[in-house]
């Protein structure tokens, strides 16, 4: 059995304004195992993204604890791709290692292949506005596993694509993040985004966030996540799934 990479126990948040008290998440206890990719779905509004940023330090818990088997780095891709438009690709990718002043001959060559692995090479010294959305994406992709990350946090990073653009870059996020071992948090709100990419789906409830259910996702013949939406279980997940959203879906 895989050892739990994080483990969230009894993660609260209230925010407090002039007009009283909003809390956010309530008590919430989630188990990541390493290498394993976790979607969470949940009403718009719910919780997800200020979970996520207090998983990456930008926020700071009410209550609870976020507990980490040893040292673990975090790298969070937010749903925007921030690449800085008088920047090269090849340093937009490598922002990262410099503000962390790890940008040492070893880290760039590995940026180098990175970008030459990932189909990137031949633009590294464009700009990003001679890049398609799905290539800019790629790019933010890139420039946070250049930091060598140990969980990847996405924050729904292609929901700003067309839909087909998006079915492609689902296989090539799959394939980087098996490719290079990570463990993945991944917020969607795309169900058929989240059966065909994760090994399990967290579904949470409106404001305060809660956990509602919890969903193994076992596939025939799992593969990439463009074929794993032709599985037969594929149906019976999204039903259910939907079902627990209710109308609140967005």
């Amino acid at each position: 059995m895989q050892d739990n990479i994080l483990s969230i126990r009894n993660l609260s948040k209230t925010y407090h304004d002039i007009q009283g008290e909003t809390v956010a998440i309530r008590d919430l206890n989630i188990d990541i195992k390493d290498k394993e990719i976790v979607a969470l779905v949940g009403p718009s509004g719910c919780g997800k993204s200020t979970l996520l940023g207090i998983l990456a330090g930008l926020e700071k818990e009410s209550n609870g604890s976020i507990l980490f088997n040893g040292r673990k780095k975090i790298g969070f891709m937010l749903q925007s791709d921030s690449l800085y438009p008088w920047l090269t690709v090849l340093e937009n990718s490598l922002i990262g290692l410099e503000i962390e002043k790890k940008l040492t001959k070893e880290n760039i060559k590995k940026v180098h292949k990175l970008l030459d692995k990932y189909g990137l090479n031949d633009f590294k010294d464009k700009y990003p506005r001679s890049l398609s959305g799905g290539m800019k994406q790629r790019v933010a992709l890139i420039r946070t596993l250049a930091t060598n990350p140990d969980i990847l946090l996405l924050d729904e990073p292609y929901s700003a694509l067309d839909y087909q653009t998006r079915l492609a870059l689902s296989d090539d996020l799959y394939r980087i993040i098996k490719e290079e071992n990570k463990t993945v948090l991944m917020i969607t709100h795309d169900i058929a985004e989240a059966i065909s990419m994760a090994d399990r789906i967290i579904v949470l409830t409106k404001r305060p966030c809660q956990i509602k259910n919890i969903y193994n996702v076992n596939l025939t013949n799992k593969g990439y996540p463009i074929e794993n939406r032709k599985a037969p279980e594929f149906s019976y997940y999204y039903d259910k799934i939907w079902r627990d959203l209710d109308v609140n879906i967005q």
